[in-house]
């Protein structure tokens, strides 16, 4: 059976992987990793798989319709995010009428909002609910089984024949996930020949980005990934499989600068943290790595890591006010994090800090404190954001309860361009002044001669460092410049119905 999976054709360079699916200002790309992981579950298993990511190699529909067509497939896989999802579904519909093939839409707004889109999508036969590895899985197997009707396949919304709409169980969170692929291996297959394109400001590049774990055992009201795919329960892989994915890496991506870690806290876990790292140091992995993690990792850890490779972790601050983040349920102390920022500095271990603002309990004085913290912080790099709100989050139940969203017309997520666009709308902090703020908050930050001095002098020194500074600089100089930050070039002209 030949399954085609498919992250479609949007706005060029649109990462629908990200936490916040944008075009970033950063000019940002990344993996299809949710979908290449689910598509090497499937190859694992003997199905004939074709892999396409559309934005990573800068592809149309008709080229995507015309490998769709030659390949043949029985099913089409297509994943969706909010604020591409009516185009989502028009490719998703396009391909059924091309192909005729059984058509599934997988992702985080399907986990969110499953029989809206069924009904937005009269010709598509199913959407996944939340991790969809094992769903696709049993779907495809029960599919050339020669089934019928796909009852009893947890985790699926489907449409009968009469046109019926039918919600299964939910499907319990993957105990074991030792049985996903080495995600590289399929990078390396089907993405061979525009792997380099893919883009994180805050890496080195060119990168490869891996999951060693899924799930997040905190609850951040606002993050996208535990709450509609992978749940709070943090599942490992085995730490041995992990370092052969990098070895695998070292030997097949010629040029590699660095593997990101996109678990959503590889730290949670301190004594397999230190298995891994003993294990990279034991078999002489030479790259260096990126990860996301909270800011709560002790100052032993942190060398530990550092000397297994680690060069940079991406950690989320939000806000410098304590009730901000207990109403946002970050669960860390601001103490915490004005320790942690000290003890990267003792480990030698730079820091991106994400400051997220307009979160309940936001005022115009705490956008100054925060602003202020960032500061005397001192990430080596920093991003002020909006609070971005998606279905299925407790966020968005939040703007939606108090009556907060400007609209629900997902197209709206958008500018024009492709860029974040806050739908929230708070009598006191309105999405304008928000955006405002964060232009002007990110020129303060990068533009003080203190930073600039730091920055030259690292750039001097490391020379990865200074293409990394060059190649971001490039992307992001003029929402530096400008002082709207490019936004007024892409705002709608015209009012646009909700």
């Amino acid at each position: 059976m030949r399954i085609f999976l498919l992250n479609a054709p949007f706005h060029r360079n649109y990462s629908r992987h990200q936490r916040s699916p944008a075009v970033t200002k950063s000019r940002t790309l990344y993996y299809p990793i949710w979908l290449t992981y689910a598509a090497g579950l499937l190859d694992n298993h003997g199905f004939e798989i074709q892999l396409v990511d559309a934005p990573g190699e800068d592809i149309d529909r008709r080229e995507v319709m015309r490998r769709a067509e030659a390949f043949k497939p029985h099913v089409v896989v297509v994943s969706t995010s909010t604020p591409s999802i009516v185009n989502d579904i028009a490719v998703a519909e396009e391909l059924k009428a091309a192909t005729g093939a059984y058509t599934v839409l997988v992702g985080t707004h399907t986990s969110a909002r499953p029989l809206e889109t069924l009904q937005a999508a009269p010709h598509v036969d199913a959407v996944t609910r939340r991790e969809y590895d094992w769903t696709l899985l049993a779907l495809v197997q029960h599919l050339e089984g020669g089934g019928g009707e796909p009852a009893g396949i947890l985790g699926l919304t489907w449409r009968r024949a009469d046109g019926e709409l039918v919600t299964e169980p939910d499907r319990p969170d993957q105990a074991d996930i030792s049985e996903l692929p080495h995600v590289a291996r399929l990078y390396a297959r089907f993405f061979k020949d525009h792997w380099k394109r893919y883009f994180y400001a805050i890496t080195r590049h060119p990168v490869v980005t891996i999951v060693t774990g899924r799930g997040c055992p905190y609850k951040c009201t606002y993050c996208l990934f535990p709450q509609t795919l992978t749940g709070h329960g943090y599942r490992r892989r085995p730490v041995e499989a992990i370092v052969d994915e990098f070895k695998f890496i070292e030997r097949e991506f010629p040029g590699v600068r660095e593997v990101f870690i996109e678990d959503d806290t590889l730290t949670v876990d301190r004594k397999r943290c230190a298995r891994f790292a003993e294990e990279m140091i034991r078999r002489r992995v030479k790259l260096r790595w990126t990860a996301n993690a909270r800011c709560d990792v002790d100052l032993e850890t942190l060398t530990l890591l550092r000397k297994a490779g680690l060069r940079l972790l991406c950690v989320g601050v939000e806000s410098a006010d304590q009730e901000i983040l207990d109403n946002v349920k970050k669960q860390i102390r601001v103490e915490q994090i004005e320790r942690f920022f000290v003890d990267t500095k003792k480990a030698d271990v730079l820091v991106h800090g994400c400051f997220m603002v307009g979160n309940p309990g936001e005022t115009h004085q705490s956008l100054e404190r925060t602003l202020s913290f960032a500061k005397r912080l001192n990430p080596d790099t920093a991003q002020f954001f909006p609070l971005m709100v998606y279905p299925g989050t407790e966020a968005y139940a939040w703007a939606e309860r108090e009556n907060l969203l400007e609209t629900q017309d997902y197209e709206r997520w958008l500018t024009p361009e492709g860029l974040h666009r806050s739908v929230v709308e708070r009598p006191n902090l309105p999405s304008e002044s928000l955006r405002e703020f964060c232009d002007r908050a990110r020129r303060e930050y990068y533009l003080r001669p203190t930073y600039m001095l730091q920055k030259a002098k690292q750039v001097v020194t490391d020379p990865y460092e200074a293409t990394r500074t060059a190649k971001s600089l490039v992307t992001f100089a003029r929402y530096l410049v400008d002082r709207d930050g490019g936004a007024s070039r892409h705002a709608p002209t015209t009012a646009q119905p909700a």
